[in-house]
């Protein structure tokens, strides 16, 4: 069944940086939008960054200017540079088209943001 593989996450301080990365088992996803989002405990999964076919981004606010989306079609993999991390970060992050396919979710990464 295809689904993403994310990885990267870990523990790290307010204020540090990961880089995660999202690669599928499959070929045919270049021409969606890409999309990272993230689940809190007790919350609802949420988007926090998007990327189209041709390299548009979008974020969201609590994100914007601290993450960065990027994607690499020939080798169908999406990454996302995180700096300035707070502890509000921590989540499990996934990466999913846009609109998301409920069969596409994979197993997440876990960030936490602590000290």
């Amino acid at each position: 069944q295809e689904q993403f593989v994310e990885s990267g996450g870990g523990l790290v301080q307010p204020g540090g940086s990961l880089r995660l990365s999202c690669a599928a088992s499959g070929s045919g996803h270049s021409l969606y939008i890409m999309a990272w989002y993230r689940q809190a405990p007790g919350k609802q999964r949420e988007m926090v960054a998007g990327i189209t076919s041709g390299g548009t981004t979008n974020y969201a606010v609590s994100v914007k200017g601290r993450f960065a989306i990027s994607r690499d079609n020939a080798k169908n993999m999406v990454h996302l540079q995180m700096n300035s991390l707070k502890p509000e970060d921590t989540a499990v992050y996934y990466c999913n088209t846009v609109p998301h396919l409920n069969y596409y979710w994979g197993q997440g990464t876990q960030v936490t943001v602590s000290s």
